[in-house]
Parts: structure tokens; C-alpha cells; sequence
């Protein structure tokens, strides 16, 4: 079953004294483009954090997001008391008679009037974090599956409507090479020549042969089959979906440009505008 790159996944855990929140989101993209935003605290974690997430999730435009709320009365930044007294002397040389309260405002506005202490990583509050991460992980996963699970029964209805219509256009073949025959007659007559109807029907033979259409059919059918064949396979990818999608493009091309009839370019015109669509979802396919 093929996946879609565009999922969302979300998980939160409640800890004593913070709240972690994991969010990730992902977007299609040739490769994968990963961004991570976390506490400064978590950086060291990030490298096996990408490698943690690359294995999941493969391709795409990926925000990985890691939230920390403080919901106790702890907090990493003090006050910075020499700081915030050196700040209130030098304004008192300045300003004698200044209110002290007003001073102190004004000072703990001031440049490093707070200190923030680094934290060490706590290892059992990691692994729990960790699992959020995998939680918010098979979140996303499990979006990506219903995604292409929509995505595989646009392709069935696209795929089915290219078949119909290139069965449609089939069937004015034989109306075509009437229309070609009495075309070319009426022409001869118009001349007033005597043809030999022996040359006549070699060189009208050869003529109807640039014209046919046999063997594209046959390979824009293959292709239409191989492609639900590799949707339905266990090794569907969006590279590879894209690759068949260009062969049935030269195919629908080519019949195109041989169909000389006028209700056969507009089926033809229908085809290209089904495959357009299809090309369009392939790009969202992992």
C-alpha cells in the first residue's frame, strides 16, 4: 500500500513538573527535509534524534517540533543580584534622590538582569519524552497510511477513465481510415488522372501505417496495468510511479499526434488532462 508524504502527528505527556507536546508535520519533497525546533537543553539528542526520524518517515519536507511547558513552581532563570545592584548604583549617581522602586524597574529591564541556568539532561526524563516522540511518530505514520489509502483510489478512478477513454478512441479507427480512403479518392478523381489500383492501394497502405495506432494502444495498456501493478506491490514509491507515469505520457503523445480525426484528439485531450491529475498526487506519494 502506497503512503502519502503530507501527514501530521501530535503527542503530549504531563511530567510533575512540565508538559512536553511533540508535534511533527510533513509536506512533499524530492528528499527529505528535515527541521527541528527544540529546548536548547535537548541539542546534543538531535543528531540521533534526525536518524530516529529519517527511519520513519523517509522522504518529505518534515517540522519536527518539541515543546517544553513548565507547569511547576520550578524555573532555570534566577535573578541576577550583583548585576541588578550594580545597575541601581550607577543610576543613583545619575539621579540622587530617585525613587528605589522605580530604580529597580528599571534595572531588572536591563541586560543580564536574569541568569538562566543550564540544565543537565535528566536520562529518565528523556526516555519519556522518547516515547511521546514515537507516539507523535506513528501518529503521523498511521495519517500518511489514510492519505494514500485516498491516494490509491484516485489513481484506480484516473487509471480506469485513461482505459476507457483510450478504448473510445479506438473505436474510431475503422471510421478513420474510411475517412482517409475517400479523402485521398475524392482527391484523385478531382484530378482527372487514371491511377493503377494496385499502386494505389500500396502507397494507401503505406500511408495508413504512419497512422496507426496499434502498437501505442498496446503499450499505453501495459502501462495503464504495470501501474496498477506497482500501486498494489509492496515496493510503490512515488519515484517509481512517476517513471511509469512519463512512459504513458510519450504513449497518449503519440497517439496524438497520429489520430488525424477530430473526436479521436479530443478523447486524446481527455487522456492527457487524466494523467495531468495523476502526475499531480504522484509528487504527494512516499
Amino acid at each position: 500500500m502506497i503512503q502519502s508524504m503530507t501527514g501530521f502527528g501530535k503527542a503530549s505527556l504531563q511530567l510533575p513538573t512540565k508538559k512536553i507536546t511533540v508535534e511533527i508535520k510533513s509536506l512533499n519533497s524530492k528528499g527529505l527535509d528535515l527541521n527541528t525546533r527544540m529546548p536548547s537543553v535537548f541539542r546534543e539528542m538531535e543528531l540521533g534524534l534526525r536518524n530516529q526520524i529519517s527511519q520513519r518517515l523517509e522522504r518529505g519536507k518534515v517540522d519536527f517540533s518539541l515543546y517544553v511547558e513548565v507547569t511547576g513552581e520550578e524555573t532555570t532563570s534566577k535573578i541576577n543580584v550583583p548585576i541588578i545592584k550594580g545597575y541601581i548604583n550607577q543610576m543613583k549617581a545619575v539621579i540622587p534622590n530617585a525613587d528605589e522602586t522605580e530604580l529597580m524597574k528599571m534595572a531588572v529591564r536591563m541586560p543580564d538582569a536574569l541568569k538562566t541556568e543550564r540544565d543537565e539532561i535528566d536520562e529518565n526524563e528523556w526516555k519519556q519524552i522518547q516515547t511521546v516522540i514515537d507516539e507523535a511518530l506513528e501518529n503521523i505514520a498511521n495519517f500518511r497510511k489514510d492519505e494514500g489509502a485516498s491516494l490509491e483510489k484516485e489513481f484506480q478512478l484516473r487509471i480506469g477513465n485513461i482505459n476507457n477513454l483510450m478504448t473510445e478512441a479506438v473505436s474510431y479507427d475503422a471510421e478513420r481510415v474510411e475517412t482517409v480512403k475517400t479523402r485521398l479518392r475524392t482527391a484523385l478523381d478531382e484530378l482527372k488522372v487514371n491511377v493503377d489500383e494496385n499502386r494505389f492501394e500500396q502507397e494507401l497502405i503505406f500511408y495508413l501505417e504512419k497512422y496507426d495506432i496499434t502498437e501505442e494502444k498496446v503499450r499505453l495498456g501495459n502501462h495503464l496495468s504495470y501501474f496498477l501493478e506497482t500501486l498494489n506491490g509492496t515496493e510503490a514509491n512515488g519515484r517509481k510511479l512517476g517513471f511509469i507515469t512519463q512512459e504513458m505520457g510519450r504513449e497518449i503523445n503519440t497517439m496524438g499526434s497520429k489520430s488525424n480525426h477530430t473526436e479521436m484528439q479530443k478523447l486524446v485531450v481527455m487522456m492527457k488532462d487524466e494523467l495531468e491529475k495523476i502526475k499531480e498526487q504522484v509528487l504527494n506519494v512516499l
